[in-house]
């Protein structure tokens, strides 16, 4: 269901409407049939026909609209429950929906022991957008815009000092500007050959433009990397399930990120497999597992040791078998054995296009952004080796060398489609270049 949807929804019929008849309608919904688990709500519950008029009064964002729906609430309990369900009939989701979100989001607070609202709160917004369609929304931009500026935080004030001087000066942009700006790049890890096509770029911008000084290019600076990060149309469509292999380098959070894709397709409503095919760490293996537990995905995984390519197939066997949409392949970072690490790649692409043609449909690099220049010596070895099809970017946010993924877009042209800039699930956020270019070129802020 979209957010403008959503919005009709709450919104039809506002004047027509009795109170009573508001009731009654959002009293069926919430009367479907449910888990034992949540009890219908008392027909009485002397805070509907406030809160529904609060929403219906509301500017239509979520994160106003969750602000009236937990006033006055603090724990996972009944009382969350029932308003939870409230909310999701007021917009006119489907009962079993409601109930099928509620069930999961209790699951993953009994795992992580979560009980009062201030510690999960972020995370029921960030599974609400999902499941409700309002991620692409106004307000989960502004969350997203947000969170990058905080993660950016490091990489920012290595530039900040310097290039707030340069670009808010009244300078020329002649010769000494740019070698100054070349250098100034430079400290943001971004490497010399990135420095300099950037900084070729940005002069022929500023050429066509016809800007002059050194005030106009911070505008320049951000159309210019908004359109570098730019990726093209592909085709998305796959025979399913999809299959998504993801590599990298041990370290670089490949485990806790596909927990947190897992997640993220769980929450839109997809049937999730995770496989353990890093055998040769029994430790990767337990860790998965219980990512897996908490994302509510399915998980495969054989003793340690096994053939990671056997651990592939028979994943997909058990994916097709149970109707997975989603299948999530790990692999190792590096091999204990005589092995070639690419080779033991290459065998796993092989077999999963034997069992299902097509397979694997995307093979995901995860990089971690603190290693720098070393990020791109890895994609090297892992593009000719898999092909990559995407490049997740993780620890953003503890790291002053943001600038790495000017580097890997400009030398590779492979997408960033996620970022991390945390810890918690809602902490790994689609990549959106503009945003970006916004928050790493934010006036003002070290």
């Amino acid at each position: 269901m979209g957010f403008f949807s959503s919005v009709k929804n709450l919104f039809k019929n506002a004047k027509s409407e009795s109170a009573a008849a508001r009731t009654t309608a959002a009293e069926g919904v919430l009367a479907a049939p449910r888990p034992s688990a949540f009890p219908a709500p008392a027909s009485s519950a002397p805070w509907r026909d406030s809160l529904l008029l609060a929403l219906r009064g509301a500017e239509p964002k979520l994160s106003i609209w969750l602000d009236l729906l937990l006033n006055g609430v603090d724990k996972a309990d009944a009382g969350f429950d029932e308003r939870l369900l409230f909310f999701f009939s007021a917009l006119e989701a489907p009962a079993g929906e409601a109930q099928s979100f509620l069930k999961k989001f209790h699951v993953w607070l009994d795992s992580m022991g979560y009980e009062a609202v201030a510690d999960f709160r972020s995370e029921l917004q960030y599974r609400l957008a999902l499941a409700l369609e309002l991620e692409d929304e106004e307000d989960e931009k502004s969350r997203l815009l947000i969170k990058l500026s905080d993660g950016l935080a490091k990489t920012r004030a290595q530039l900040s000092t310097g290039l707030n001087a340069l670009l808010n000066s009244q300078r020329d942009l002649d010769d000494a500007f740019w070698e100054e700006l070349e250098e100034i790049l430079l400290t943001a890890d971004v490497g010399y050959e990135t420095a300099m096509e950037l900084s070729a770029r940005l002069k022929r911008r500023a050429a066509k433009s016809g800007a002059r000084q050194a005030s106009a290019l911070r505008e320049l600076m951000r159309a210019e990397l908004a359109e570098i990060f730019a990726s093209g149309k592909r085709i998305s469509a796959v025979n399913p399930p999809e299959v998504v292999l993801m590599v990298g380098v041990n370290g670089v959070g490949k485990t806790t990120t596909i927990a947190k894709l897992a997640s993220r397709a769980a929450s839109q409503g997809k049937k999730v497999l995770i496989a353990a095919g890093d055998t040769f760490r029994a430790a990767a293996i337990e860790q998965l597992e219980i990512w897996a537990k908490r994302s509510g995905a399915l998980f495969y995984a054989k003793a340690p040791g096994s053939d990671p390519a056997a651990v592939a197939f028979e994943a997909l066997d058990k994916a097709l078998a149970e109707g997975c949409d989603l299948v999530f392949i790990d692999t190792a970072g590096r091999l204990q054995t005589k092995t070639n690490l690419m080779e033991e790649l290459g065998k796993i692409r092989r077999v999963l296009a034997k069992r299902h043609p097509g397979a694997p449909h995307r093979s995901v690099l995860v990089i971690d952004a603190t290693t720098g220049q070393n990020a791109l010596s890895q994609t090297k070895l892992f593009n000719e080796a898999c092909g990559l099809d995407e490049i997740i970017l993780t620890k953003l946010d503890g790291t002053a060398k943001g600038g790495v993924a000017v580097a890997l877009a400009l030398q590779f042209g492979i997408p960033i489609t996620f970022v991390g800039l945390g810890e918690k699930m809602e902490d790994l956020r689609p990549f959106d270049g503009k945003a970006f270019a916004v928050a790493l070129l934010e006036e003002g802020k070290e």
